[in-house]
């Protein structure tokens, strides 16, 4: 007897469908293929994801050809570096708010905007040291992100981010 999909296969499966697009497509494609997914309460149950008390935590939730997807799971108060990628990326919130501030690119990186993140809500981009942003959870509750990013996940030591500050 073959088990059914969980709702995490389903989720994969659609990521692994937009990714074969363009390198050039590929991050809004699967920023698209996640969205459907986040308002469902139950896509992470049965797993546990737990929080650090120091800083936000990933969660492997599966790898694909050239790529991972991970849930990150923020405190209030936690905070990326400000950073650029490495590689394309694409994420959703699953749980809680997040903001994400974006810099202008200098010598400091100097706060440009930032945008909230609701349930529901996703961003994306290209590997680019001009596409200057820090996610935080600002909120009073624990927030959860999906994230997906273009290197596997043996590589995201020194594959994702560009910490600038």
């Amino acid at each position: 007897m073959i088990a059914p999909l969980t709702r995490i296969d389903a989720l994969l499966a659609d990521i692994r469908v937009a990714a074969r697009v363009s390198l050039e497509e590929r991050p809004k494609a699967v920023a698209a293929a996640i969205q459907p997914h986040l308002d469902d309460p139950m896509l992470l149950s049965g797993k546990d994801y737990p929080c650090c008390p120091d800083r936000y935590i990933r969660h492997l939730l599966g790898e694909g050809e050239g790529y991972a997807v991970v849930a990150l799971v923020w405190r209030p108060g936690q905070m990326s570096p400000v950073h650029a990628h490495r590689t394309w990326c694409a994420l959703g919130v699953h749980r809680g708010v997040l903001t994400e501030h974006f810099f202008t690119p200098g010598e400091v990186p100097e706060p440009a905007t930032a945008h909230l993140r609701r349930r529901g809500a996703t961003s994306h981009g290209p590997a680019s040291p001009e596409l200057i942003h820090r996610i935080a959870n600002c909120s009073a509750e624990v927030a959860v992100s999906i994230h997906v990013y273009g290197v596997p996940f043996s590589e995201f030591a020194d594959g994702v981010n560009e910490v600038l500050a």
